[in-house]
């Protein structure tokens, strides 16, 4: 098992000019990390306006992270591969296979692909649609997945957002996707915006997952936050709603709502041998939060 972060963590200082991704490789080598995780939020991997890779970044990036020997775990993209206009789920479909071939090029053999939109709307996320998009679902992530294969990667799934979320709805699409290699991106707070119980999905989850996101929820009543104006936003701290209207916020790993010792404890205890990556998301200065979640994830897996 090893433990890292996603260069997501520190996304709001190369938002604000702050860090350049080759100063987020360094931050992860400097705060002891095994692995980074790239979600190409201001890394541009592939312009996806002129649909051409930037050969020159990426190979800068993979260079980078093998001269300060730094293992590059997995590349997740966000998706949206069952929209209703077919035009638009193709087009959906050719993007993620060009960052396929940026996963390749990075030379890693792993790649997250969303399914649905994180901002559907809620009204959409509902038992009848998922049944209805289902076939969908199945149809393209497995085109996807043997689009992948020929690179030599296998794609992984993650529990996120508000549709293909929840531990019932991401285990039962990965089985009948069906495919020898396909597993589990678990992010062990994402069951919070479904209102599931995340030990328990954690614990039916385990046994799937290659990689775990390791983060943390502020949980309240939405009732309790009178005068909030940055809901929904679900960016630097901001509150969001759940499906069931409880309000959500990132925080520190070990300083919010979610039972964080007891889920590392399961970890510790099931057979997974994977990749854990931090995935800070709180209003704090995402530099001193990162390092403060990441100091708090050694020292709880270590006493859990």
């Amino acid at each position: 098992m090893k433990l890292g972060m996603s260069s997501y963590c520190l996304t709001p200082a190369m938002k604000a000019g702050r860090k350049t991704i080759y100063d987020v490789i360094d931050f992860a080598v400097e705060k002891g990390c095994e692995h980074i995780e790239f979600v190409p939020f201001y890394l541009p991997f592939v312009d996806e306006n002129n649909k051409k890779l930037d050969y020159e970044l990426i190979d800068n990036v993979r260079d980078k992270c093998r001269k300060v020997d730094l293992e590059i775990s997995t590349y997740s993209v966000n998706a949206d591969i069952i929209n209703e206009d077919p035009k638009v789920r193709e087009s959906e479909i050719e993007r993620i296979k060009l960052h396929i071939q940026a996963a390749c090029r990075l030379g890693i053999t792993r790649m997250r692909h969303d399914i649905a939109s994180f901002r559907r709307p809620f009204s959409t996320n509902t038992l009848h649609n998922f049944e209805k998009d289902f076939p969908l679902m199945v149809e393209n992530t497995r085109i996807l997945y043997d689009y992948a294969a020929k690179y030599g990667i296998h794609t992984t799934l993650e529990n996120h957002g508000f549709f293909c979320n929840g531990s019932d709805r991401i285990l039962r699409i990965m089985e009948a996707v069906d495919r020898p290699n396909l597993r589990l991106t678990m992010d062990v707070g994402n069951f919070l915006c479904v209102d599931e119980y995340s030990e328990g999905a954690v614990k039916k989850c385990l046994p799937y997952s290659e990689i775990i996101h390791l983060k943390d929820f502020y949980i309240r009543d939405k009732s309790k936050l009178p005068g909030q104006n940055e809901m929904f936003n679900c960016n630097n701290g901001s509150w969001f709603e759940t499906l069931g209207g409880k309000m959500l916020r990132g925080s520190i790993l070990g300083q919010g709502d979610l039972d964080i010792w007891t889920i590392v404890k399961m970890i510790k205890e099931s057979d997974f041998d994977g990749y854990v990556s931090l995935e800070f998301e709180g209003m704090e200065e995402c530099e001193q939060g990162t390092e403060i979640s990441l100091n708090m994830a050694r020292g709880i897996f270590k006493e859990a």
